[in-house]
């Protein structure tokens, strides 16, 4: 898993930004493999096996995924910051009520400072920095995106975290064959509509498992 005092600043996707700051920033995307697997919009499902307790019991939406390495999304891990608190700290005003306390995400170690929002697309790409996953999300990561939830304009459905979950090239499939992660198709159902406690579950149904099934056998879908 990449930490960012690991890598250096032009190895990232995104710039590097002051820290103790909520930046958004303009998405650079790698490229695609076409000779290789690819599991850009798939879960990723933390085994009991997984090492890092920092992703212990995480289900991760994979963003991008090519041969330079992967980048994905913490969907089940919910912060004390809500987005009232976060509108605050970056100068905007919330005033639509049932965001007020929707929580903001961990989204993984990786610039921590960083704002990322997962969401459906918006007819005509209208942020200035959106990367589109196949399957239907966009992953935005311009403060443009929020100024439009604050306005009323913004996508329907979203879901906001601070940092990212990244794998320098050849790691996420070195954990895989380690057992460290099950892999599935993902459902956008339930990144916005199944309650974060609850994600993680219904990930694994997705295999036709349960956490009880889980053991420390390798394999992966």
């Amino acid at each position: 898993m990449i930490r960012s005092s690991w890598i250096a600043a032009a190895d990232l996707p995104y710039a590097q930004s002051p820290p103790f700051r909520i930046v958004f920033a303009k998405i650079r995307t790698m490229s695609k493999s076409t000779d290789r697997i690819n599991l850009t919009n798939q879960f990723l499902i933390a085994m009991p096996s997984m090492a890092d307790p920092t992703f212990s019991g995480t289900v991760v939406y994979l963003c991008d995924h090519s041969e330079r390495g992967a980048l994905g999304l913490v969907i089940n891990r919910p912060t004390d910051i809500d987005l009232e608190a976060l509108f605050s700290r970056i100068d905007l005003k919330l005033e639509i009520e049932p965001l007020l306390h929707v929580p903001v995400y961990f989204g993984g170690p990786v610039q921590t400072e960083r704002g990322f929002v997962l969401h459906y697309p918006k007819d005509g790409s209208p942020y200035t920095s959106s990367m589109s996953v196949p399957g239907g999300l966009e992953m935005t990561t311009s403060k443009d995106v929020l100024e439009a939830v604050a306005s009323g304009t913004g996508p329907e459905r979203f879901l906001l975290t601070l940092g990212h979950a990244g794998w320098a090239a050849g790691q996420l499939e070195e954990e895989i064959s380690k057992n460290g992660w099950l892999t599935v198709e993902s459902d956008p159902k339930i990144v916005f509509d199944v309650p974060a406690e609850e994600r993680l579950e219904a990930a694994l149904a997705l295999l036709g498992i349960s956490l009880s099934m889980l053991s420390g056998e390798a394999g992966h879908a």
